[in-house]
């Protein structure tokens, strides 16, 4: 929602409303603001996984990564699907699980902020308590090591997870990840 044309006597009164109506959400980190999944279970007969219901309970445990180090108000493009179909457009997302089976993701990372790259898969199977082990670390290097402004997918290109995908035809180049971070590496 977008509240434009606004007077600074009339600033008070909107913050009031937004308040009172549930829709200030500066109580919001950062990484839950920038994430979406598709509905997935049980709503569509396509999805394999969770994905509406999961991907809060999934952004608790990241948001306590995010903060631990610093990164509670940073935007992280987070997407999450039940099925390869993408409807919450996982393949530009900067991290993005896509369901394979009931509690399995393929993980994907390297997307561009702003939509304008494709990711690539980093783990071809994926469960939670992987998910937490690879985001952790990767996560406090990212808060030690990013250049300034630069975002989270940009930065696991930039540190060698993964590879850009500049065509659709890269697509697979690097997938797994690249170099010592390359799966079973």
């Amino acid at each position: 929602m977008l509240v434009s044309d606004i007077s600074d006597e009339q600033l008070p009164e909107i913050k009031r409303l937004l308040a009172k109506y549930k829709l200030d959400n500066l109580n919001y980190s950062g990484l839950r603001l920038s994430s979406s999944a598709c509905v997935a279970f049980p709503t569509c007969g396509l999805a394999m996984a969770e994905s509406e219901r999961y991907l809060p309970i999934l952004i608790d445990k990241v948001e306590k990564i995010c903060e631990k180090n610093g990164l509670r108000n940073d935007a992280i493009v987070m997407r999450m699907t039940g099925c390869p179909n993408g409807c919450a457009r996982p393949y530009v997302a900067e991290i993005a699980f896509v369901g394979k089976a009931p509690g399995t993701y393929a993980m994907l990372l390297g997307g561009g902020y702003y939509g304008q790259r494709m990711n690539k898969i980093y783990r071809e199977t994926v469960t939670e308590p992987e998910i937490l082990a690879i985001l952790e670390p990767m996560i406090k290097r990212y808060a030690l090591e990013r250049d300034p402004g630069e975002r989270f997918g940009d930065f696991t290109i930039r540190a060698g997870y993964i590879s850009a995908t500049t065509s659709g035809k890269e697509w697979y180049v690097g997938m797994g990840g690249d170099g010592q971070w390359r799966e079973g590496a």
